[in-house]
């Protein structure tokens, strides 16, 4: 059975907390949607701001293969007729071939918010519909508030559903406004709507009581066969219901059709994508498409995905896009090592002594507060440690580093590192905005005085995190540094003490080394080292 999806991320997702979606984005955003295979994209209010109104002269130059582009507004209001009402004539002007409405189905509302009578709230309904309709629309009737107004009303609330579909409404959409209905109680009144009404019942709920989700899904086993939501879950208060999840679960645990296995397989990079045109970090913890959906961290389960994934993984990662992953951490054991080991092909050259060995060190560094799930080039640069303890680039003697401040308020920061090299020393200085932005200017400097063919990765992301708030300033701090060569894969490094600059430089440390070794194996010693092998 298909079920349809109607895409509001761009409507209701953009009302969420620290969401500005520019004009620029959200043509973007409806274009990704459509490649997704998105059944309705609701583009927004026209009527509501100005950049609404653009995005649907715009999104006219839009090329979209699939996706039907939606314009919301709500019905006529009391003091004018529909044919002289703003809102209804700016969705019509909209040009798209889907309008999608809101009227009120609590009697609370109605008489609180519109100041109407039952029967006049009836006749908002029925009119504006069916003006629409004779417009050649194909209407999205939105019940708002529904399930509280069947709560409150049941005959009235249904009645407002009769007046949408006589006159002639395509979809009648249940809408948990407030989000406050659970699942049980979702499925009783589904099943009734469904009972009453012929055609397509709809679902849009928000995700107050964080079942969202799940009321969705309840509404669909009752017979609901068209589905609304936003990406990541985007929208107000606690957001709408999550279209990823919404997806994947219909495809792959309820045999429904929603996208197909193929479009599927894009979600968890759509996902992404929105996010960073949102400018928002994506949830590690978001099921199916989030970094640690399938991230294994416990010895335990990670010895048992070795012999069979299904041991601890619901579904295949790769059907939505996404892939497994295994932490390494304090909680380690030897099959996280030997994972990891085996990604970069080094499975059988590290002995299981030494896999034991490299497993107390990560442990003990673990307890010092370092974090190498997130640090992935520290645990590379451990592992070559192990593997190769005879290299030997450099070693540091001395750092320092001063900041001065002028009478005007400007500061400047000045480091010095002093470095050992085949037993000859170097000192190098530079000048920086500020400590760790002139430490890593001068060891960069000073590593490539050594090492002229090294080619050096640009730091793309800084942070610092308290570990121990407790002690103040005096707390200790973890510095994670995320690198990157252009148009290549990132990487973090980690460095942890009481003192911040001490913990930044760590990382940095961390940084250079890896680079060098990372070159190293690309290329003879002769050819990255300066006059003689390092």
């Amino acid at each position: 059975m298909k079920i349809f999806t109607f895409d509001t991320t761009l409507r209701d997702g953009s009302q969420g907390e620290s969401i500005s979606f520019s004009l620029e984005d959200k043509l973007l955003i409806a274009q990704m949607l459509d490649e997704l295979g998105i059944d309705y994209i609701e583009g927004g209010w026209p009527s509501s701001n100005p950049k609404d109104k653009e995005f649907f002269v715009k999104a006219r130059e839009l090329k979209l293969h699939h996706a039907k582009l939606t314009a919301f507004g709500s019905t006529r209001t009391a003091k004018n007729t529909v044919q002289t009402d703003p809102s209804v004539l700016g969705l019509i002007e909209t040009g798209t071939p889907v309008v999608s409405i809101f009227g009120k189905s609590w009697e609370l509302h109605t008489r609180r918010a519109l100041g109407v009578t039952e029967e006049q709230n009836l006749q908002l309904i029925s009119e504006t519909v069916r003006f629409l309709k004779e417009h050649g629309k194909e209407v999205v009737y939105d019940a708002e508030h529904f399930f509280d107004g069947y709560n409150a009303n049941k005959d009235f609330a249904l009645r407002t559903l009769e007046a949408a579909q006589k006159a002639g409404a395509d979809v009648l959409c249940l809408c948990d406004t407030n989000g406050g209905t659970l699942p049980g109680r979702i499925a009783e009144v589904v099943a009734e709507v469904r009972r009453r009404f012929d055609g397509i019942i709809g679902i849009h709920t928000h995700n107050d009581s964080d079942v969202a989700v799940a009321n969705t899904l309840a509404a669909v086993e009752q017979g609901a066969t068209h589905v609304q939501g936003c990406i990541n879950g985007y929208g107000e208060r606690c957001g709408n219901a999550n279209l990823c999840s919404i997806i994947a679960n219909l495809e792959l645990k309820m045999g429904y059709q929603v996208i197909g296995p193929e479009k599927l397989a894009h979600l968890s990079s759509l996902a992404r994508s929105i996010a960073d045109v949102a400018n928002l970090t994506p949830r590690g913890d978001q099921p199916f498409v989030g970094k640690s959906a399938f991230a294994h961290k416990g010895g335990i389960h990670v010895s048992a995905i070795l012999k069979d994934s299904a041991t601890y993984e619901h579904i295949a990662p790769g059907a939505v896009g996404n892939s497994q992953r295994v932490l390494v951490s304090d909680l380690s054991g030897q099959s996280n090592i030997l994972y990891m080991l085996k990604q970069r092909g080094l499975e059988e050259r590290l002995s299981e002594e030494g896999r034991r060995e490299l497993l107390q060190r990560i442990k003990q560094m673990e307890f010092l507060g370092y974090e190498l799930e997130s640090a992935e080039g520290t645990f590379e640069l451990l592992v070559h440690e192990a593997l190769h303890p005879e290299t030997h680039f450099f070693s540091v003697k001395h750092y320092e580093v001063t900041t001065k401040v002028t009478e005007g308020g400007r500061s400047s920061s000045t480091a010095s590192v002093t470095v050992e090299h085949e037993n000859r020393i170097h000192t190098t200085t530079a000048v920086g905005e500020g400590p760790v932005h002139a430490l890593d200017l001068c060891l960069r400097k000073c590593v490539s005085s050594l090492y002229p063919h090294l080619t050096q990765a640009s730091l793309t992301d800084y942070k610092v995190r308290v570990l121990d708030s407790r002690s103040n300033t005096a707390a200790k701090v973890r510095v994670l540094v995320q690198w990157a060569h252009d148009g290549g894969k990132s990487w973090s490094t980690v460095g942890v003490s009481t003192n911040i600059i001490e913990a930044s430089w760590k990382a940095l440390l961390d940084g250079a080394r890896l680079d060098l070794i990372r070159l190293s194996q690309k290329n003879t010693p002769t050819e990255i080292a300066v006059g003689e092998q390092p």
